[in-house]
């Protein structure tokens, strides 16, 4: 074997071990599907998180670990673990851009996926596209019929955004149905029950 040769092996183990590193790193379990409405995931729960510096420093984490993820996948620009989770960090640190942009990547790479069309469906939301985002979610409960989260994140935008409340009527019961249980489904219900009470015209005196 020539040193060309032996050079040339040792250089891709190297690389080798320095992308199952960061892979390593920075993989995490595939996150739950959020909610557009009530808490959002990008913000702990009341009483958790820690103080004020301790936020501070686990953003600044993750913008380290996003940025570290960028770089990754301007190397490796088909990895699909990479994608996600940068994906995934985007959307708690509310970039919502980003988000948008490596949910879409992600599934062109893959397949569509009932929890990253919901995901992907509140980015869209929040970029102020809810067409785009009633899309989403419909295609997500259409893969998956069980998907309640998207049925209720379909329940606010018709309701809360497009004012269609027929139709959020139609949602809704679809998804108390799913969720007969559910205390965010029973607040979105009322939600829904005080618009339909302030659109209604006034009965005449």
């Amino acid at each position: 074997m020539t040193r060309d040769n032996i050079l040339f092996i040792l250089i891709g183990i190297l690389a080798g071990f320095i992308a199952g590193y960061l892979m390593h790193d920075v993989m995490a379990e595939r996150q739950p599907p959020r909610l557009v409405h009530g808490q959002s995931a990008a913000m702990p729960p009341q009483g958790a998180g820690g103080s004020a510096t301790n936020q501070q420093a686990a953003a600044q984490q993750r913008a380290q670990e996003m940025q570290q993820l960028q770089q990754f996948i301007e190397q490796n620009p088909d990895n699909v673990q990479a994608i996600q989770r940068l994906a995934d960090l985007a959307y708690d640190a509310q970039a919502w851009p980003i988000c948008a942009a490596n949910y879409e990547r992600f599934m062109e790479l893959t397949k569509e996926d009932p929890d990253v069309l919901s995901n992907l469906g509140v980015c869209y939301r929040q970029l102020g596209e809810s067409q785009k985002a009633l899309q989403a979610f419909q295609k997500a409960y259409k893969l998956q019929p069980d998907h309640w989260q998207s049925r209720y994140n379909e329940v606010v935008i018709l309701a809360l955004d497009l004012g269609q409340l027929d139709r959020a009527d139609e949602a809704l019961a679809e998804l108390q149905k799913m969720q007969p249980n559910n205390p965010e489904v029973d607040r979105l219900a009322d939600e829904v029950k005080k618009l339909e009470a302030t659109s209604s015209p006034s009965p005449s005196s």
